[in-house]
C-alpha cells in the first residue's frame, strides 16, 4: 500500500523544523527514521497532510560525555551508532546490552533514539531502558528547552508528554554509580519480533551488599512502560537472595504488570514471563553489582 499525498519539508535546521510545526500545526508529523511512521501512513493508520523530515539536522546526531560522566545523546542518534558505541558501553551499559534486541541491523542502522521514544510503542526497548537507566529528555519548542524526566515523558499508549510544537531533542543518561548493576531480559518468538515480555533492570548495592537502590521496568506489559515500585520496594534494604527475587517477581507480575495478550502471548502466559525474566534479570545484575564493588 502507499500513503494518501502529502506535503514533504526537508527541515534544513532545528529552527526551520519548529517554524515548519508552528506553520501546519496538527497536519504534521515529525520523520527521523521513519521505521514505524512509514508502515504506519503506507497502511492509512496515520495520515498526516506535511511530513517534516528531520534528517539534514545534523545538530541533533551526537554521541558525547560530560566532565561529570553523562552521557549526552542526540535524538537523532542511529541505533546502530549506539549499538557499537565504546562510550555508551561504559557510561550506560544497560543500553548496550538492549540495543542488539531492536529489530534487525537493517531497521536500526535507520532508526533513530529520539524517532523510538517519540513513538511509544509500549512494546519498544528503549522507553523502558531511559526509566530503568535514570535518564532525562530534552525537548524544545517555542518557549525555549526543557527537561523531562523519563518516567514522566511517557502517558500511555503511542503517548508522550511532548507538547505539540516541541520536538525531542535529546536524551541524557546518568554516569552509574560504584556497586551498580544492569540487565536487559526479553522474550520472542523469533529473533528481531516485537517481546511478548520484556525487562529492564538496574540495581545499586552498598559497601556491605545490601541493596541500597532497584528499579525494574517492563515492556508489553500494559499501554506503556510499567515500572514496578513495589517490587523494587521488596529489594531495597535486602541481601540479593533466591527467596527476595522470587518475592519482587511474583509482586510485579502478578499485581504491578497489566500485560494486553495478543495473538502470540496470552495474558496468563505474558505474567509467566515476567516472572521468569524478573528473577533471570535481578540475578545478573546483582552479579554485575557484586562484582563492582570487588
Amino acid at each position: 500500500m502507499k500513503p494518501p499525498p502529502f506535503k514533504y519539508i526537508p527541515a534544513e535546521s532545528l529552527e526551520h523544523a519548529l517554524e515548519q510545526m508552528a506553520e501546519h500545526g496538527d497536519a504534521a508529523k515529525l520523520l527521523a527514521g521513519g521505521q514505524s511512521l512509514i508502515p504506519a501512513m503506507n497502511f492509512r493508520v496515520l495520515q498526516p497532510s506535511v511530513l517534516i523530515d528531520l534528517n539534514r539536522v545534523d545538530s541533533l546526531e551526537y554521541i558525547e560525555s560530560e566532565d561529570d560522566g553523562t552521557l549526552l545523546l542526540g535524538a537523532m542518534t542511529r541505533q546502530r551508532d549506539l549499538e557499537k558505541s565504546e562510550a555508551v558501553e561504559q557510561v550506560s551499559p544497560l543500553l548496550h546490552e538492549a540495543m542488539p534486541h531492536i529489530a534487525h541491523p537493517q531497521i536500526r542502522t535507520r532508526g533513530t533514539l529520539g524517532g523510538s521514544l517519540a513513538h511509544a510503542d509500549p512494546a519498544a526497548e528503549l522507553p523502558v531502558i531511559v526509566i530503568a537507566g535514570g535518564a532525562r529528555l530534552r525537548a524544545t519548542g517555542p518557549d525555549g528547552d526543557r527537561w523531562i524526566e523519563a518516567k514522566e515523558f511517557f502517558e500511555g499508549m503511542f503517548s508522550t508528554s511532548l507538547r505539540p510544537e516541541e520536538v525531542l531533542v535529546e536524551v541524557a543518561f546518568p554516569p552509574n554509580s560504584p556497586g551498580s548493576g544492569w540487565s536487559f531480559e526479553e522474550t520472542s518468538r523469533r529473533r528481531g519480533d516485537y517481546a511478548m515480555m520484556g525487562i529492564a533492570v538496574q540495581v545499586e548495592l552498598d559497601a556491605d551488599g545490601v541493596c541500597k537502590q532497584a528499579r525494574l521496568v517492563y515492556l508489553n506489559a500494559g499501554d506503556g512502560p510499567i515500572e514496578a515500585e513495589q517490587a523494587a520496594s521488596i529489594l531495597r534494604g535486602e541481601a540479593p537472595s533466591t527467596e527476595v527475587f522470587a518475592s519482587a517477581a511474583i509482586e510485579a507480575a502478578e499485581k504491578e504488570i497489566d500485560p494486553l495478550g495478543n495473538i502470540h502471548a496470552t495474558v496468563d502466559f505474558q505474567r509467566h514471563l515476567a516472572r521468569v525474566l524478573t528473577v533471570r534479570a535481578l540475578e545478573k545484575a546483582f552479579a554485575r553489582a557484586r562484582a563492582q564493588l570487588t
